[in-house]
């Protein structure tokens, strides 16, 4: 599968100029989040309960700007993409790395779901712009 061949099956791309490229096609984060409360995962899944999280909030950098930044501090975070994909086999998804030089990084996973994405960012903190790339999905 090309590159190309992804846009087959990701739905959702933002600006395909820019995200489809010779290794793969880039995700776009839609909305970060927070948990407020944690989840459960037992033994025989009879007690499972999901995560309660709550959005980040977004601000503006520059009065003129038309997108907003998350100012995310050291911790971890859930990412929630643009982009969804149709069914088919699992694809890979790795962080892009720009991010990951910037001190923010989520697991490598072999997906055919794009479900919220862990994020772990370094003390520091990083701020990502409203539609920022962050991952990258392909064929293995």
């Amino acid at each position: 599968m090309t590159a190309s061949d992804l846009t087959e099956r990701v739905e959702g791309i933002v600006h395909e100029d820019t995200q489809v490229h010779e290794r793969g096609l880039d995700l776009t984060v839609a909305d970060v989040y927070e948990a407020r409360k944690p989840g459960r995962v037992d033994f025989g899944g009879g007690e499972l309960e999901p995560t309660d999280i709550d959005a980040v909030d977004t601000e503006l950098h520059n009065e003129d700007d038309d997108y907003e930044w998350w100012n995310l501090d050291g911790g971890t975070y859930l990412l929630e993409y643009n982009e969804s994909l149709t069914e088919g086999d699992p694809l890979r998804v790795q962080t892009r790395d720009e991010l990951r030089h910037r001190g923010a990084f989520h697991p490598g996973v072999y997906t055919a779901t794009l479900d919220p994405m862990p994020l772990t960012v370094a003390d520091g903190g990083i701020r990502l712009k409203e539609n920022a790339r962050v991952s990258t999905v392909f064929e293995e």
